[in-house]
């Protein structure tokens, strides 16, 4: 009798999140996490302007455009030492992203895209041909939405970078990835990138082999608008630093 009363909670709390991801087999997934891509789109005659403040006085900026409502292509440019007294120090070119979802969430199957982005994170080191972060490059990530006390989404994907290989490290490398709803205007982001192409194994990488654990907090503050305060590089998965990076994200969508 006890294990059976038990077992009847379970039942229902397990039965009820499988019928919440059946009926909410569309729900929108956000475009990014910190910096993992996702099978997000933005909608057709849609934009999406993105500002991101780094370490060092950096500013990275871009626009992204809905296409179709299957593909959506967007441009980066920005550079260190923006902010302050330094001499800026501007990427060595933009940064182009392009992403296609060719198949659509449903209530048993996640969203699936194939994306490509050479747009790396922090500075960009001319010794190496690369940035402090590598871009993802070609990928394909899979994305599954939830309800459990608002919105749940589940993000995995594999990557494959061959224009930062100038360091020796050309490896294939995975990520994975979290989003939960707080309420309507707050939600949290978590993800994890092996970044295998950027380990211990090479001797002139700047990676440690931890891969790198980023975190934010995005915050609606008014209808198309977000403020986002991300903690990167949790880990500290890098040559001489010993705290992680402290970064906002400005983001709007709006239609044409």
């Amino acid at each position: 009798m006890k294990k059976l009363k038990l077992i009847l909670p379970l039942t229902i709390v397990f039965s009820t999140i499988t019928l919440f991801s059946q009926e909410n087999s569309v729900y929108p997934q956000p475009v990014t996490l910190v910096t993992a891509p996702t099978a997000g789109i933005i909608p057709r005659g849609a934009y999406l302007s993105e500002f991101r403040l780094f370490s060092g006085g950096g500013v990275l900026g871009g626009i992204s455009a809905g296409i179709s409502q299957r593909f959506m292509f967007g441009i980066f440019y920005g550079g260190a030492r923006i902010i302050g007294d330094q001499k800026i120090q501007w990427h060595n070119q933009p940064g182009v992203e392009a992403k296609y979802r060719f198949i659509e969430e449903s209530g048993k199957l996640p969203a699936i895209l194939l994306g490509f982005n050479s747009q790396g994170q922090g500075t960009y080191i001319d010794s190496l041909k690369r940035y402090d972060t590598k871009a993802k490059g070609f990928y394909l990530v899979a994305s599954k939405n939830y309800r459990l006390l608002g919105n749940m989404g589940f993000h995995a994907g594999v990557n494959y970078n061959p224009l930062e290989s100038e360091d020796g490290d050309g490896d294939p490398s995975f990520f994975i990835g979290f989003d939960k709803d707080i309420n309507p205007e707050i939600s949290f982001v978590l993800e994890y990138d092996a970044a295998l192409n950027d380990n211990s194994t090479n001797i002139i990488g700047l990676g440690e082999g931890l891969g790198y654990l980023n975190a934010g907090i995005r915050w609606t503050m008014v209808q198309k608008f977000h403020l986002e305060v991300d903690f990167n590089n949790i880990l500290l998965n890098r040559n001489n630093v010993e705290h992680f990076n402290r970064e906002l994200k400005f983001t709007f969508v709006e239609f044409f």
